[in-house]
């Protein structure tokens, strides 16, 4: 191969500037995931006697349900399955219909109003690409997904960050947003349940972003990864409320409330015109999820003990965790959705002081083997997730027990 200035490659200058041009791989900055599974390397590593315990992780620890999973093993042995699926199978577009109608009331055309996508993430990346020119604005709430944020910088446009913080009940301050801003915005991203705070919407608050996007013509994506797992009372949609699909979509997840992680399957649903443009842009994008895997889904959709059993599942994990964590001096309190607890870090414990939410989280991890993740975006904040690896409920009791210990010796101060 050959080698430009300083051992480059002659391509070196082609880089596009999205993902870093001629600067593309010299980056040394470390993204907080990377540091997080190094620094947990590196406590195996001097403690390998001590056990690793690990709040870190956002993916469900189960497989599927047996019976969706005997599903797709008799869909994979179809000849009809074998094909391109493009923007998704019939069967699998009715069963999220279904789903919609009998989970929330809400009455979509599976035709028309809803799509497949290969899980969730991509139609984040491929929305912003339906709307987003140079100059154009996504408003987005942070700490959150950041996905459609990236992409839109992908198109020339820019992400105005909507900070979530307690004293406003983990909403946006869309009131606060500059006239400038709100002149250049074409899509508004929330995400409810919320990850990583644990906040869910309320009616009085999305009748308030219909109202933000018809007044300042926003396109509304609301990103419902965790819909099923809604603790306060039954989940709500965005597409429930009045005049929500003249203005935006919703985007559903296999994953979290199905225990599907790993299955790269999810739907956009809502205005038909939107969803059309996500099929477009799709279409040109990529195949389609196999079919097999959408008519497991679709099994999965209708048989709503699945999801009841995931909630009942974190929602005990959870309850045990702020026993846990109350008990060290954390402010811990039962979140009403996800199964993450989001807590002020700690600014000390007996030895140190941290000045930020990295910091402590780094501590912790190396002093104690307890592994959590960092949010500074609204404040120092520690993320801890409920999808540790436990056998049973005799288990999970173990395991914070030894939290309560090992946090419990260092002194924490708030």
């Amino acid at each position: 191969m050959s080698l430009g200035n300083a051992g480059d490659p002659w391509f070196q200058d082609l880089f596009a500037d999205r993902i870093g041009g001629q600067a593309y791989g010299k980056d040394t900055k470390i993204y907080k995931f990377e540091k997080i599974k190094r620094a947990k390397r590196a406590a195996i590593a001097a403690n390998p006697d001590r056990k690793l315990l690990d709040f870190g992780i956002g993916e469900n620890d189960d497989m599927a349900a047996p019976i969706v999973r005997q599903a797709l093993k008799t869909e994979v042995d179809r000849n009809e399955n074998r094909g391109y699926a493009d923007n998704g199978i019939t069967e699998f577009k009715q069963a999220a219909a279904e789903f919609m109608e009998k989970t929330f009331s809400v009455n979509l055309d599976p035709t028309t109003e809803i799509n497949h996508a290969i899980g969730s993430k991509p139609a984040f990346a491929m929305l912003p690409g339906c709307f987003i020119n140079p100059g154009d604005v996504t408003l987005m709430t942070v700490p959150g997904y950041p996905v459609a944020g990236t992409h839109t910088k992908y198109f020339g446009g820019s992400v105005h960050p909507l900070p979530l913080v307690a004293e406003n009940g983990f909403f946006p301050d869309l009131d606060g947003i500059p006239d400038e801003i709100k002149g250049k915005a074409k899509l508004l991203v929330i995400n409810y349940p919320n990850s990583p705070t644990g906040a869910t919407a309320t009616r009085d608050f999305y009748n308030r972003v219909i109202e933000f996007a018809h007044k300042h013509r926003v396109i509304v994506v609301q990103d419902a990864a965790h819909i099923m797992l809604s603790f306060d009372g039954p989940p709500l949609s965005f597409l429930q409320m009045e005049g929500a699909k003249e203005v935006g979509v919703e985007v559903h997840s296999m994953s979290k409330g199905f225990n599907m992680i790993g299955w790269r399957l999810g739907f956009v649903a809502g205005n038909a015109r939107i969803v059309q443009a996500f099929a477009d842009f799709k279409d040109n994008s990529d195949s389609g999820q196999f079919m097999a895997i959408q008519h497991a889904s679709a099994v999965a959709l209708r048989h709503p003990g699945i999801a009841d059993n995931v909630r009942e599942k974190y929602r005990r994990r959870l309850q045990k965790l702020v026993v846990a964590l109350k008990a060290v001096g954390f402010d811990a309190q039962m979140p009403k959705g996800t199964y993450f607890l989001y807590l002020k870090a700690p600014k000390a414990c007996s030895t140190r002081t941290f000045a930020n939410a990295e910091e402590a989280s780094q501590f912790l991890i190396t002093e104690q083997s307890v592994c959590c993740v960092p949010w500074d975006d609204a404040g120092a904040h520690l993320r801890f997730s409920v999808t540790y690896i436990a056998r049973d409920e005799a288990a999970e009791d173990a395991l914070m027990a030894e939290t309560v210990n090992r946090l419990g010796a260092l002194g924490l101060r708030f």
